[in-house]
Protein backbone atom coordinates (compact mmCIF):
# COMPACT_ATOMS: atom_id res chain seq x y z
CA UNK A 1 0.00 0.00 0.00
CA UNK A 2 1.24 3.22 -0.52
CA UNK A 3 0.20 6.37 1.31
CA UNK A 4 -1.53 8.67 -1.38
CA UNK A 5 -3.60 11.04 1.22
CA UNK A 6 -3.17 13.86 3.41
CA UNK A 7 -3.97 14.29 6.62
CA UNK A 8 -5.55 17.22 7.36
CA UNK A 9 -3.40 18.58 10.90
CA UNK A 10 -6.45 20.17 12.40
CA UNK A 11 -8.50 16.65 12.59
CA UNK A 12 -7.94 14.20 14.87
CA UNK A 13 -7.67 10.91 12.89
CA UNK A 14 -7.41 7.13 14.39
CA UNK A 15 -4.85 5.04 12.66
CA UNK A 16 -5.51 0.90 13.24
CA UNK A 17 -1.90 -0.70 11.61
CA UNK A 18 -2.77 -3.89 13.64
CA UNK A 19 -5.77 -5.50 15.26
CA UNK A 20 -8.71 -4.27 13.16
CA UNK A 21 -8.53 -6.77 10.88
CA UNK A 22 -8.78 -9.92 13.53
CA UNK A 23 -7.46 -11.15 16.82
CA UNK A 24 -3.31 -10.31 18.08
CA UNK A 25 -0.84 -7.83 16.75
CA UNK A 26 -2.56 -4.48 17.91
CA UNK A 27 -0.82 -1.56 16.65
CA UNK A 28 -3.01 1.82 16.89
CA UNK A 29 -2.37 5.08 16.32
CA UNK A 30 -4.37 9.00 17.14
CA UNK A 31 -3.07 11.89 15.15
CA UNK A 32 -3.73 15.43 15.82
CA UNK A 33 -2.09 18.50 15.31
CA UNK A 34 1.01 16.84 13.71
CA UNK A 35 1.85 14.21 16.40
CA UNK A 36 1.08 10.84 17.45
CA UNK A 37 0.33 8.93 20.12
CA UNK A 38 0.67 5.17 19.98
CA UNK A 39 -1.48 2.71 21.76
CA UNK A 40 -0.21 -1.05 22.45
CA UNK A 41 2.17 -2.48 20.28
CA UNK A 42 1.49 -6.63 20.06
CA UNK A 43 2.51 -10.05 18.07
CA UNK A 44 0.61 -12.23 16.75
CA UNK A 45 1.32 -15.75 16.48
CA UNK A 46 1.90 -17.76 12.65
CA UNK A 47 0.20 -20.53 11.50
CA UNK A 48 1.57 -23.90 10.11
CA UNK A 49 1.95 -21.85 6.07
CA UNK A 50 4.87 -20.33 7.81
CA UNK A 51 7.23 -22.59 8.98
CA UNK A 52 10.64 -21.75 11.02
CA UNK A 53 8.45 -17.75 11.69
CA UNK A 54 8.76 -17.22 15.37
CA UNK A 55 5.88 -14.48 15.61
CA UNK A 56 4.26 -11.40 13.58
CA UNK A 57 4.68 -8.00 13.74
CA UNK A 58 2.50 -4.89 12.64
CA UNK A 59 4.25 -2.71 9.95
CA UNK A 60 5.32 0.01 11.41
CA UNK A 61 6.22 1.95 8.01
CA UNK A 62 4.01 4.80 8.29
CA UNK A 63 5.02 5.50 12.00
CA UNK A 64 8.25 5.25 11.06
CA UNK A 65 8.91 8.09 8.96
CA UNK A 66 7.09 10.23 11.58
CA UNK A 67 8.96 8.92 15.00
CA UNK A 68 10.07 12.51 15.58
CA UNK A 69 6.40 13.05 16.13
CA UNK A 70 5.72 10.75 18.48
CA UNK A 71 4.46 12.04 22.08
CA UNK A 72 4.47 8.26 23.35
CA UNK A 73 3.41 4.90 23.25
CA UNK A 74 0.62 3.39 25.99
CA UNK A 75 0.04 -0.27 26.85
CA UNK A 76 -3.32 -1.37 27.96
CA UNK A 77 -1.79 -4.05 29.12
CA UNK A 78 0.46 -7.10 29.32
CA UNK A 79 -0.93 -9.73 27.02
CA UNK A 80 2.35 -10.70 24.33
CA UNK A 81 -0.40 -9.74 21.78
CA UNK A 82 -0.77 -6.08 22.95
CA UNK A 83 3.04 -5.53 24.43
CA UNK A 84 5.45 -8.16 22.94
CA UNK A 85 6.01 -5.74 19.74
CA UNK A 86 8.02 -3.59 21.58
CA UNK A 87 11.22 -4.98 21.60
CA UNK A 88 11.61 -5.10 18.26
CA UNK A 89 9.72 -2.10 16.78
CA UNK A 90 11.15 0.64 19.44
CA UNK A 91 14.03 1.18 17.38
CA UNK A 92 11.59 2.48 14.94
CA UNK A 93 9.73 4.43 16.90
CA UNK A 94 12.77 5.77 19.93
CA UNK A 95 9.62 7.24 21.94
CA UNK A 96 8.75 6.81 25.66
CA UNK A 97 6.82 3.93 26.89
CA UNK A 98 3.65 4.01 29.22
CA UNK A 99 2.94 0.96 31.45
CA UNK A 100 1.71 -0.28 34.72
CA UNK A 101 4.74 -1.69 37.44
CA UNK A 102 3.07 -5.81 36.20
CA UNK A 103 3.67 -4.33 32.62
CA UNK A 104 7.12 -2.51 32.99
CA UNK A 105 8.35 -5.93 35.13
CA UNK A 106 7.51 -8.04 32.04
CA UNK A 107 8.66 -5.51 29.24
CA UNK A 108 12.26 -4.76 31.16
CA UNK A 109 12.89 -8.44 31.14
CA UNK A 110 12.25 -8.51 26.99
CA UNK A 111 14.21 -5.35 26.62
CA UNK A 112 16.87 -6.62 28.72
CA UNK A 113 17.06 -9.92 26.38
CA UNK A 114 17.14 -7.63 23.25
CA UNK A 115 20.24 -5.10 24.44
CA UNK A 116 17.58 -2.44 25.06
CA UNK A 117 17.27 -1.37 28.91
CA UNK A 118 18.26 1.33 29.69
CA UNK A 119 18.21 3.02 26.47
CA UNK A 120 14.07 3.06 26.31
CA UNK A 121 12.34 5.61 28.73
CA UNK A 122 9.48 3.14 30.42
CA UNK A 123 7.14 5.39 32.62
CA UNK A 124 4.98 3.56 35.48
CA UNK A 125 1.27 4.40 35.76
CA UNK A 126 -1.54 3.60 38.07
CA UNK A 127 -4.99 3.25 37.16
CA UNK A 128 -6.44 7.13 38.07
CA UNK A 129 -3.56 8.44 36.51
CA UNK A 130 -3.99 11.25 34.02
CA UNK A 131 -0.85 12.16 31.51
CA UNK A 132 -0.36 14.94 29.60
CA UNK A 133 1.10 14.18 26.29
CA UNK A 134 0.33 17.25 24.51
CA UNK A 135 -1.42 17.68 22.46
CA UNK A 136 -3.02 14.50 24.27
CA UNK A 137 -4.08 14.66 27.55
CA UNK A 138 -4.41 10.56 28.85
CA UNK A 139 -6.31 9.05 32.14
CA UNK A 140 -6.27 5.67 33.01
CA UNK A 141 -9.03 3.94 33.84
CA UNK A 142 -8.99 0.33 36.16
CA UNK A 143 -10.37 -2.17 33.86
CA UNK A 144 -10.95 -6.25 34.51
CA UNK A 145 -9.09 -9.07 32.54
CA UNK A 146 -7.24 -11.96 33.16
CA UNK A 147 -4.30 -9.94 33.57
CA UNK A 148 -2.79 -7.79 36.58
CA UNK A 149 -3.51 -3.67 35.88
CA UNK A 150 -5.53 -3.67 32.85
CA UNK A 151 -6.57 0.00 31.91
CA UNK A 152 -8.76 1.77 29.60
CA UNK A 153 -7.82 5.04 28.11
CA UNK A 154 -9.52 8.14 27.93
CA UNK A 155 -7.95 10.08 25.57
CA UNK A 156 -8.81 13.66 25.86
CA UNK A 157 -8.01 16.36 23.17
CA UNK A 158 -9.73 19.89 21.87
CA UNK A 159 -11.21 17.63 19.47
CA UNK A 160 -13.09 15.60 22.00
CA UNK A 161 -13.13 12.53 24.40
CA UNK A 162 -12.13 9.24 22.72
CA UNK A 163 -12.02 6.09 25.29
CA UNK A 164 -10.07 2.90 24.27
CA UNK A 165 -11.07 -0.20 26.48
CA UNK A 166 -8.22 -2.42 26.05
CA UNK A 167 -9.61 -5.98 26.54
CA UNK A 168 -12.13 -5.87 29.77
CA UNK A 169 -14.97 -7.62 31.00
CA UNK A 170 -16.94 -5.98 33.97
CA UNK A 171 -16.96 -8.72 36.66
CA UNK A 172 -15.70 -8.74 39.37
CA UNK A 173 -12.38 -11.38 39.52
CA UNK A 174 -12.41 -12.84 43.16
CA UNK A 175 -8.48 -13.83 43.30
CA UNK A 176 -7.38 -10.29 42.23
CA UNK A 177 -9.94 -8.18 43.50
CA UNK A 178 -9.61 -5.82 40.20
CA UNK A 179 -12.98 -4.68 39.24
CA UNK A 180 -13.88 -2.00 36.30
CA UNK A 181 -14.64 1.42 37.32
CA UNK A 182 -18.03 1.60 36.46
CA UNK A 183 -18.55 5.13 38.44
CA UNK A 184 -15.28 6.83 36.43
CA UNK A 185 -16.67 5.26 33.10
CA UNK A 186 -20.15 6.78 33.73
CA UNK A 187 -18.65 10.04 34.47
CA UNK A 188 -16.70 10.18 30.95
CA UNK A 189 -20.25 9.32 29.53
CA UNK A 190 -21.61 12.33 31.02
CA UNK A 191 -18.98 14.24 30.15
CA UNK A 192 -19.53 13.52 26.04
CA UNK A 193 -17.62 10.67 24.36
CA UNK A 194 -16.67 11.19 20.73
CA UNK A 195 -15.80 7.87 19.94
CA UNK A 196 -15.35 4.40 21.58
CA UNK A 197 -12.93 1.92 20.29
CA UNK A 198 -13.46 -1.27 21.82
CA UNK A 199 -12.32 -4.82 22.16
CA UNK A 200 -14.84 -7.33 19.88
CA UNK A 201 -13.64 -10.40 20.90
CA UNK A 202 -16.18 -11.71 22.76
CA UNK A 203 -19.28 -10.32 20.67
CA UNK A 204 -21.05 -13.57 20.50
CA UNK A 205 -20.71 -14.73 23.98
CA UNK A 206 -23.19 -15.60 26.16
CA UNK A 207 -23.47 -14.03 29.42
CA UNK A 208 -22.71 -16.08 32.17
CA UNK A 209 -22.25 -15.39 35.88
CA UNK A 210 -19.42 -18.00 36.32
CA UNK A 211 -16.44 -16.29 37.93
CA UNK A 212 -12.50 -17.54 38.97
CA UNK A 213 -13.42 -18.56 42.20
CA UNK A 214 -16.06 -21.15 40.48
CA UNK A 215 -13.30 -22.72 38.16
CA UNK A 216 -10.85 -22.61 41.39
CA UNK A 217 -13.94 -24.43 43.33
CA UNK A 218 -14.12 -26.73 40.03
CA UNK A 219 -9.98 -28.13 39.27
CA UNK A 220 -9.84 -28.66 43.49
CA UNK A 221 -12.76 -31.27 42.87
CA UNK A 222 -11.25 -32.92 39.51
CA UNK A 223 -7.70 -32.77 41.18
CA UNK A 224 -9.38 -34.71 44.34
CA UNK A 225 -10.82 -37.56 41.68
CA UNK A 226 -7.20 -38.60 40.57
CA UNK A 227 -5.31 -39.30 43.91
CA UNK A 228 -1.84 -40.78 43.09
CA UNK A 229 -2.12 -39.94 39.12
CA UNK A 230 -0.24 -36.69 37.74
CA UNK A 231 -1.72 -34.15 37.13
CA UNK A 232 -0.68 -31.57 34.34
CA UNK A 233 -3.14 -28.21 34.22
CA UNK A 234 -2.58 -25.79 31.08
CA UNK A 235 -3.60 -21.98 30.91
CA UNK A 236 -2.16 -19.05 29.63
CA UNK A 237 0.56 -17.90 31.39
CA UNK A 238 -0.02 -14.42 32.05
CA UNK A 239 -3.13 -15.63 33.74
CA UNK A 240 -2.34 -14.66 37.20
CA UNK A 241 -5.56 -15.29 38.58
CA UNK A 242 -5.03 -18.73 37.25
CA UNK A 243 -2.11 -19.84 38.28
CA UNK A 244 -2.95 -18.77 41.96
CA UNK A 245 -7.00 -20.48 41.91
CA UNK A 246 -4.49 -23.88 40.37
CA UNK A 247 -2.10 -22.95 43.44
CA UNK A 248 -4.69 -22.91 45.78
CA UNK A 249 -6.80 -26.03 44.49
CA UNK A 250 -3.96 -28.26 44.67
CA UNK A 251 -2.92 -27.15 48.20
CA UNK A 252 -6.57 -28.53 49.28
CA UNK A 253 -5.40 -31.40 47.96
CA UNK A 254 -2.30 -31.97 49.55
CA UNK A 255 -0.35 -31.32 46.33
CA UNK A 256 3.13 -29.09 45.92
CA UNK A 257 2.80 -26.78 42.91
CA UNK A 258 5.89 -27.28 39.97
CA UNK A 259 5.63 -24.59 37.03
CA UNK A 260 6.58 -26.31 33.51
CA UNK A 261 7.68 -23.43 30.82
CA UNK A 262 9.89 -20.11 30.40
CA UNK A 263 6.61 -18.17 29.86
CA UNK A 264 5.36 -19.08 32.91
CA UNK A 265 8.35 -18.45 35.24
CA UNK A 266 8.99 -15.17 33.59
CA UNK A 267 5.48 -14.17 35.13
CA UNK A 268 6.20 -15.35 38.09
CA UNK A 269 8.64 -13.29 38.46
CA UNK A 270 6.58 -10.08 37.42
CA UNK A 271 4.13 -11.30 39.47
CA UNK A 272 6.05 -11.66 42.76
CA UNK A 273 7.94 -8.33 42.12
CA UNK A 274 4.72 -6.28 41.92
CA UNK A 275 2.99 -7.57 44.86
CA UNK A 276 0.84 -10.97 43.48
CA UNK A 277 1.50 -14.13 44.88
CA UNK A 278 1.30 -13.33 48.27
CA UNK A 279 1.61 -16.03 51.14
CA UNK A 280 2.35 -18.06 47.87
CA UNK A 281 5.92 -19.62 47.96
CA UNK A 282 8.33 -20.25 45.86
CA UNK A 283 7.21 -22.89 43.18
CA UNK A 284 9.38 -26.26 42.64
CA UNK A 285 11.50 -26.63 39.71
CA UNK A 286 11.06 -29.69 37.44
CA UNK A 287 14.41 -30.72 38.99
CA UNK A 288 12.69 -30.34 42.42
CA UNK A 289 9.43 -32.07 41.40
CA UNK A 290 10.90 -35.02 40.06
CA UNK A 291 12.39 -35.77 43.68
CA UNK A 292 9.06 -36.00 45.12
CA UNK A 293 6.84 -38.73 45.29
CA UNK A 294 4.94 -39.52 41.76
CA UNK A 295 1.26 -37.92 42.21
CA UNK A 296 2.24 -35.50 45.03
CA UNK A 297 2.86 -32.94 42.41
CA UNK A 298 0.62 -30.86 40.06
CA UNK A 299 2.22 -29.35 37.14
CA UNK A 300 1.04 -25.62 35.51
CA UNK A 301 2.34 -25.78 32.08
CA UNK A 302 2.85 -23.83 29.29
CA UNK A 303 1.16 -24.82 26.38
CA UNK A 304 -2.43 -25.00 26.05
CA UNK A 305 -2.98 -23.15 22.64
CA UNK A 306 -1.14 -26.00 21.37
CA UNK A 307 2.22 -24.35 20.78
CA UNK A 308 5.16 -26.90 19.34
CA UNK A 309 7.68 -26.00 21.70
CA UNK A 310 5.48 -25.97 24.63
CA UNK A 311 5.58 -27.10 28.23
CA UNK A 312 2.75 -29.22 27.30
CA UNK A 313 4.45 -30.54 24.02
CA UNK A 314 6.86 -31.66 25.37
CA UNK A 315 4.66 -34.24 27.92
CA UNK A 316 2.78 -35.34 24.90
CA UNK A 317 5.79 -37.63 23.97
CA UNK A 318 5.16 -40.80 23.71
CA UNK A 319 8.58 -41.64 25.47
CA UNK A 320 10.06 -40.42 28.37
CA UNK A 321 12.64 -37.43 28.37
CA UNK A 322 15.91 -37.30 29.59
CA UNK A 323 15.90 -36.04 33.08
CA UNK A 324 12.58 -34.39 32.67
CA UNK A 325 8.92 -34.58 33.70
CA UNK A 326 6.92 -37.97 31.96
CA UNK A 327 3.26 -38.51 31.99
CA UNK A 328 2.03 -42.20 32.05
CA UNK A 329 -0.82 -43.69 30.72
CA UNK A 330 -4.03 -42.27 32.94
CA UNK A 331 -2.50 -39.50 33.82
CA UNK A 332 -4.31 -36.32 33.92
CA UNK A 333 -4.13 -33.29 31.58
CA UNK A 334 -6.35 -30.26 32.02
CA UNK A 335 -6.71 -27.27 29.67
CA UNK A 336 -7.90 -24.24 31.56
CA UNK A 337 -7.99 -21.89 29.51
CA UNK A 338 -10.03 -21.01 25.78
CA UNK A 339 -9.22 -21.82 22.76
CA UNK A 340 -7.56 -18.38 20.22
CA UNK A 341 -9.42 -18.38 16.65
CA UNK A 342 -6.70 -19.95 14.37
CA UNK A 343 -5.26 -21.79 16.85
CA UNK A 344 -8.17 -24.54 16.80
CA UNK A 345 -5.88 -27.66 14.78
CA UNK A 346 -2.91 -27.50 16.66
CA UNK A 347 -5.17 -27.53 19.83
CA UNK A 348 -6.76 -30.48 18.39
CA UNK A 349 -4.18 -31.98 17.13
CA UNK A 350 -2.32 -31.68 20.34
CA UNK A 351 -5.29 -33.48 21.99
CA UNK A 352 -5.13 -36.00 20.05
CA UNK A 353 -1.61 -36.94 20.61
CA UNK A 354 -2.57 -36.74 24.54
CA UNK A 355 -5.51 -39.43 24.50
CA UNK A 356 -3.38 -41.60 22.10
CA UNK A 357 -0.79 -41.69 25.01
CA UNK A 358 -3.45 -42.77 27.12
CA UNK A 359 -4.10 -39.34 29.28
CA UNK A 360 -7.05 -38.39 30.23
CA UNK A 361 -7.94 -34.65 28.53
CA UNK A 362 -9.94 -32.40 30.38
CA UNK A 363 -11.15 -29.20 28.85
CA UNK A 364 -13.89 -26.32 29.59
CA UNK A 365 -16.29 -28.40 26.93
CA UNK A 366 -16.45 -31.40 29.86
CA UNK A 367 -16.15 -29.20 32.72
CA UNK A 368 -16.08 -25.28 34.21
CA UNK A 369 -12.17 -24.97 34.13
CA UNK A 370 -12.12 -21.93 32.32
CA UNK A 371 -13.83 -18.49 32.61
CA UNK A 372 -13.28 -15.82 29.84
CA UNK A 373 -11.18 -12.65 30.84
CA UNK A 374 -13.34 -11.17 28.37
CA UNK A 375 -16.88 -9.27 28.59
CA UNK A 376 -20.26 -11.55 27.81
CA UNK A 377 -23.66 -11.18 27.29
CA UNK A 378 -25.30 -7.31 28.17
CA UNK A 379 -21.75 -6.07 29.47
CA UNK A 380 -21.31 -4.69 25.75
CA UNK A 381 -24.62 -3.35 26.34
CA UNK A 382 -23.90 -1.72 29.33
CA UNK A 383 -20.42 -0.28 28.59
CA UNK A 384 -22.10 1.64 25.55
CA UNK A 385 -25.37 2.83 27.98
CA UNK A 386 -22.55 3.91 30.05
CA UNK A 387 -20.03 5.95 27.44
CA UNK A 388 -23.02 7.10 24.86
CA UNK A 389 -20.64 7.29 22.01
CA UNK A 390 -21.31 9.26 18.63
CA UNK A 391 -18.66 7.18 16.86
CA UNK A 392 -17.81 3.26 17.46
CA UNK A 393 -14.92 1.35 15.91
CA UNK A 394 -14.69 -1.74 17.09
CA UNK A 395 -11.37 -3.99 17.03
CA UNK A 396 -9.55 -7.10 18.21
CA UNK A 397 -11.70 -9.66 16.43
CA UNK A 398 -12.48 -11.85 13.66
CA UNK A 399 -14.09 -10.27 11.17
CA UNK A 400 -17.90 -11.72 11.70
CA UNK A 401 -17.20 -10.59 15.30
CA UNK A 402 -16.34 -6.84 14.09
CA UNK A 403 -19.31 -6.98 11.83
CA UNK A 404 -21.71 -8.09 14.60
CA UNK A 405 -20.27 -5.48 17.30
CA UNK A 406 -20.78 -2.55 14.47
CA UNK A 407 -24.53 -4.40 13.94
CA UNK A 408 -25.36 -3.82 17.46
CA UNK A 409 -23.74 -0.04 18.19
CA UNK A 410 -26.32 0.91 15.86
CA UNK A 411 -29.16 -0.83 17.34
CA UNK A 412 -28.02 1.07 20.31
CA UNK A 413 -28.14 4.26 19.15
CA UNK A 414 -24.69 5.00 17.60
CA UNK A 415 -25.41 6.48 14.29
CA UNK A 416 -21.49 6.18 12.92
CA UNK A 417 -19.86 2.83 13.55
CA UNK A 418 -17.24 1.21 11.58
CA UNK A 419 -15.36 -1.71 11.15
CA UNK A 420 -12.27 -0.51 9.65
CA UNK A 421 -8.88 -2.66 7.78
CA UNK A 422 -5.77 -2.23 9.10
CA UNK A 423 -4.02 0.92 7.64
CA UNK A 424 -7.27 3.30 7.01
CA UNK A 425 -7.53 6.06 8.24
CA UNK A 426 -10.92 7.70 10.10
CA UNK A 427 -11.33 11.34 11.12
CA UNK A 428 -12.69 11.57 15.09
CA UNK A 429 -15.33 14.16 14.67
CA UNK A 430 -19.14 14.87 14.25
CA UNK A 431 -18.95 13.96 10.65
CA UNK A 432 -16.30 11.37 10.51
CA UNK A 433 -14.90 9.97 7.65
CA UNK A 434 -12.86 7.42 5.92
CA UNK A 435 -9.86 9.15 4.32
CA UNK A 436 -7.97 6.52 2.59
CA UNK A 437 -5.26 4.08 3.77
CA UNK A 438 -1.57 3.87 4.58
CA UNK A 439 1.12 1.27 4.93
CA UNK A 440 0.21 -1.77 6.97
CA UNK A 441 0.55 -5.48 7.03
CA UNK A 442 2.31 -8.08 8.48
CA UNK A 443 5.79 -8.78 8.78
CA UNK A 444 7.50 -12.40 10.09
CA UNK A 445 10.71 -12.75 12.74
CA UNK A 446 12.79 -15.14 11.71
CA UNK A 447 15.35 -15.69 13.41
CA UNK A 448 17.46 -13.03 13.89
CA UNK A 449 15.51 -11.04 11.15
CA UNK A 450 12.31 -8.84 10.25
CA UNK A 451 11.17 -10.17 6.57
CA UNK A 452 8.12 -9.01 4.81
CA UNK A 453 5.49 -11.87 4.32
CA UNK A 454 6.29 -11.91 1.10
CA UNK A 455 9.64 -12.42 0.98
CA UNK A 456 11.08 -14.86 -1.15
CA UNK A 457 12.64 -16.75 1.68
CA UNK A 458 9.70 -17.32 3.13
CA UNK A 459 7.86 -18.32 -0.24
CA UNK A 460 10.40 -21.05 -0.94
CA UNK A 461 10.31 -22.07 2.40
CA UNK A 462 6.64 -22.60 2.45
CA UNK A 463 7.05 -24.00 -1.04
CA UNK A 464 9.67 -26.49 0.35
CA UNK A 465 7.54 -27.66 2.94
CA UNK A 466 4.38 -28.07 0.56
CA UNK A 467 5.86 -29.95 -2.43
CA UNK A 468 9.55 -30.87 -1.56
CA UNK A 469 12.66 -29.57 -2.36
CA UNK A 470 14.80 -30.68 -5.57
CA UNK A 471 18.69 -29.86 -6.34
CA UNK A 472 20.50 -30.98 -9.62
CA UNK A 473 24.36 -30.52 -9.79
CA UNK A 474 25.74 -30.34 -13.79
CA UNK A 475 29.53 -30.16 -14.31
CA UNK A 476 30.27 -29.47 -17.76
CA UNK A 477 32.75 -27.79 -20.12
CA UNK A 478 32.85 -24.77 -21.47
CA UNK A 479 30.79 -25.86 -24.66
CA UNK A 480 28.24 -27.16 -22.83
CA UNK A 481 29.36 -31.48 -22.51
CA UNK A 482 28.27 -33.40 -19.57
CA UNK A 483 31.78 -34.05 -17.61
CA UNK A 484 30.55 -37.00 -15.44
CA UNK A 485 27.29 -38.52 -13.89
CA UNK A 486 24.56 -35.58 -12.88
CA UNK A 487 23.77 -35.43 -9.65
CA UNK A 488 20.01 -35.17 -8.30
CA UNK A 489 19.19 -34.50 -4.51
CA UNK A 490 15.72 -34.31 -3.12
CA UNK A 491 14.00 -33.67 0.38
CA UNK A 492 10.58 -34.74 0.24
CA UNK A 493 10.41 -36.18 -2.53
CA UNK A 494 11.78 -38.83 -4.68
CA UNK A 495 14.00 -39.79 -1.78
CA UNK A 496 13.69 -43.57 -2.21
CA UNK A 497 12.24 -43.62 -6.10
CA UNK A 498 16.01 -44.26 -7.68
CA UNK A 499 14.43 -45.68 -10.67
CA UNK A 500 12.23 -42.24 -10.91
CA UNK A 501 15.64 -40.45 -10.22
CA UNK A 502 17.17 -42.55 -13.34
CA UNK A 503 14.41 -41.84 -15.40
CA UNK A 504 14.66 -38.24 -14.97
CA UNK A 505 18.28 -37.96 -14.92
CA UNK A 506 18.52 -39.61 -18.61
CA UNK A 507 15.51 -36.90 -19.48
CA UNK A 508 18.21 -34.45 -18.84
CA UNK A 509 20.88 -35.57 -20.26
CA UNK A 510 18.99 -36.67 -23.49
CA UNK A 511 17.73 -32.97 -23.64
CA UNK A 512 20.99 -31.31 -23.32
CA UNK A 513 22.75 -33.88 -25.51
CA UNK A 514 19.88 -32.68 -28.67
CA UNK A 515 20.13 -28.54 -27.49
CA UNK A 516 21.88 -26.37 -29.96
CA UNK A 517 25.23 -24.78 -29.26
CA UNK A 518 23.71 -21.42 -28.77
CA UNK A 519 21.71 -23.02 -25.63
CA UNK A 520 24.98 -24.90 -24.39
CA UNK A 521 27.12 -21.85 -24.09
CA UNK A 522 24.18 -19.85 -22.13
CA UNK A 523 24.17 -21.01 -18.55
CA UNK A 524 20.66 -19.05 -18.09
CA UNK A 525 18.73 -21.08 -21.30
CA UNK A 526 19.98 -24.09 -20.56
CA UNK A 527 18.84 -23.81 -17.16
CA UNK A 528 15.19 -22.83 -17.86
CA UNK A 529 15.37 -25.62 -20.52
CA UNK A 530 16.22 -28.11 -17.70
CA UNK A 531 14.21 -26.77 -14.77
CA UNK A 532 11.11 -26.95 -17.68
CA UNK A 533 11.70 -30.47 -18.34
CA UNK A 534 12.01 -31.31 -14.29
CA UNK A 535 8.37 -29.67 -14.09
CA UNK A 536 7.33 -31.52 -16.92
CA UNK A 537 8.01 -34.90 -15.32
CA UNK A 538 7.36 -34.10 -11.53
CA UNK A 539 4.03 -32.95 -12.87
CA UNK A 540 3.59 -35.93 -14.65
CA UNK A 541 3.97 -38.66 -12.35
CA UNK A 542 3.77 -36.93 -9.13
CA UNK A 543 1.86 -33.87 -9.40
CA UNK A 544 4.26 -31.65 -7.88
CA UNK A 545 5.71 -28.57 -7.94
CA UNK A 546 8.81 -28.71 -5.68
CA UNK A 547 11.63 -25.76 -5.28
CA UNK A 548 13.91 -26.50 -7.69
CA UNK A 549 17.68 -25.57 -7.72
CA UNK A 550 20.08 -25.68 -10.49
CA UNK A 551 23.56 -25.92 -10.31
CA UNK A 552 25.38 -25.45 -13.33
CA UNK A 553 29.56 -25.90 -12.76
CA UNK A 554 31.46 -25.20 -15.72
CA UNK A 555 35.18 -26.55 -15.63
Amino acid sequence: MTENIVIPPEKMVFIPLGGATGVGMNFFLYGYRGKWLIVDCGIGFPGDHLPGVDVLLPNPEFIRSRKKDIVGLIVTHAHEDHIGAIPYLWPDLQCPVFCTPFANELLCSKLNEYGLLGRVNVNIVNSGMTIDLSPFEIEFVAMNHSVPEPNALAIRTQEGLVVHTGDWKLGRDAVLGRETDMVTLEKLGKEGVLALVCDSTSVFADSTDKTEEDVRATIERLIGQYPGKQIAVACFASNVARVESIYHAAVANGRDVCLLGRSLWRIDAAARATGYFKGIPEFLSEEEALDRPVGSVLYICTGSQGEPRSALNTLSAMTPSKNGVYLEPDDVVIFSSRVIPGNEESISFLQRRLKTKGLKVITDREELVHVSGHYAGPDLERMYTALKPKIALPVHGEAQELMAHVDLAKKWGVENAFALEDGEVITLDETPQILGEVPAGVLAVDGKQILRLDAEVLKKRRKMMDDGTLVLTLVMDKKGHIMGAPQISTFGLLDSREADQKKLLDIIVRRMTEAPASQKSDNAALEQVIRTEIRQFLGRFYGKKPLIEIHLIRI
